[in-house]
């Protein structure tokens, strides 16, 4: 890999990071169901009396031991881009957005939510196709899968998510969140993101992503 192609991976790893912990934020404000990594931060935030940057940091630096004790090879620049930036871009534009709107209305919730899917599958693209390492939490899926051969990813990965999405929510109702509260950790954002990332993650590989590393290789 030559430098100049290093550096734009770094670069799309950076902004793919960036734009997937904006899009996190976004989530939050429409409370209307994150994806199942950010459902159980979201129950654990919500026992844990720390700021929520700082958390996420240490609970992906524990998952960060994991993958290296077992399985570095999938640990690399962007797994540490993830791990120290993520969760402080989540707060600040958490915060922000909390500060701009509120009490926003349930269109304004909806609209927020579109956005946001639209926003980390864009990031998701950049951040995949850079192929600089992945997060510490699809480490652990991916070492089930292929490092311990057991079972195909697409299965360990629901289960993995179900365990986070279960997690969440017990977490959340021990610091006194309320049942007609889960929805906002675990609802409909949930489920979009689980079934329908996928194809539009796909749609920004091929005519962004992998257009951007392309023009960086032949250049």
């Amino acid at each position: 890999m030559d430098k100049k192609n290093l550096k734009r991976r770094i670069a799309m790893s950076l902004c793919g990071v960036i734009i997937c912990a904006v899009s996190v934020g976004i989530f939050k404000i429409a409370a209307l169901g994150v994806d199942p990594f950010q459902s159980f931060m979201a129950g654990l935030d919500a026992i844990v009396p720390i700021g929520f940057g700082t958390l996420y940091a240490i609970t992906n630096a524990v998952l960060l031991v994991f993958a290296l004790v077992f399985d570095r090879h999938y640990i690399g620049i962007a797994t540490f881009i993830n791990l120290f930036l993520l969760g402080y871009i989540t707060q600040f534009t958490y915060e922000a957005l909390q500060k701009a709107m509120p009490d926003p209305s349930i269109t304004v919730r909806i609209i927020c939510l579109v956005v946001g899917v639209v926003v980390i599958c864009f990031g998701s693209a950049l951040y995949m196709t850079a192929d600089l390492g992945v997060s510490t939490y699809d480490a652990i899926a991916l070492i089930i899968c292929n490092t311990w051969k057991k079972g195909k990813f697409q299965y360990v990965r629901i289960i993995t998510d179900l365990v986070c999405v279960i997690l969440g929510v017990v977490l959340f109702l021990m610091a006194g969140g309320l049942f007609s509260q889960i929805p906002t950790i675990a609802g409909i954002g949930t489920i979009i993101t689980a079934f329908f990332m996928g194809p539009l993650i796909e749609f920004f590989n091929v005519h962004i992503a992998r257009p951007l590393l392309k023009n960086a290789s032949s250049s």
